[in-house]
């Protein structure tokens, strides 16, 4: 069996204003603030949440530059890599314009060339870059541009790419530029 606690009430406290609580108080009654006290507390939050949304605005525009510098800089940046990558066959492609046609064969130059070629494709491949210029291939409107319609030889050819009019290229999975071709048609009854 439980004892019943018969030890006296703390005596009463005065509050932050050095006021005893209201009479009452202690039975549970509740308590009713006064007008003035209520207005003095709430423009206190409010100042409060005020000062709080403009730090908040602050910091969000504060980031929302940063990001936009952070963008401009790490664009600066790519390209920079890119170009550095095609120094490179730059600068062999303006050798070769420098050189004197009276002096140096024909197969000369074009060896020259094509080590040009080859140099700045493999720059512009460690990039990303890839071209579109496959023939035989089912056309595909996401890659490819119909210029006109050529005949097919056999129903298996219907709605490939005969010809290549213009490469393609694409950067990862962004098309550049979509490849411009010749759609092989077959019709019933070609000879």
């Amino acid at each position: 069996m439980k004892k019943k606690d018969t030890t006296p009430p703390p005596p009463e406290e005065p509050d932050a204003s050095g006021s005893p609580p209201p009479a009452g108080a202690a039975e549970g009654a509740a308590l009713v603030e006064r007008p003035e006290d209520a207005v003095t507390r709430l423009e206190g939050e409010v100042a409060q949440l005020k000062d709080r949304y403009l730090r908040l605005a602050a910091e969000y525009e504060n980031f929302r530059k940063r990001t936009t510098r952070e963008r401009s800089e790490s664009w600066g940046k790519a390209q920079a890599d890119l170009i550095q990558r095609m120094v490179d066959g730059l600068d062999d492609l303006a050798r070769f314009a420098h050189v004197d046609p009276a002096a140096t064969d024909a197969q000369t130059l074009h060896a020259g060339a094509e080590m040009a070629e080859r140099k700045l494709w493999k720059a512009l491949e460690a990039a990303g870059l890839t071209r579109i210029d496959q023939t035989g291939v089912p056309f595909d409107p996401n890659q490819h541009e119909a210029v006109t319609l050529g005949p097919a030889a056999t129903p298996e050819q219907d709605h490939t790419v005969g010809a290549i009019l213009q490469p393609g290229y694409r950067l990862a999975e962004t098309l550049i530029r979509p490849a411009r071709v010749i759609v092989l048609n077959w019709t019933d009854g070609q000879a």
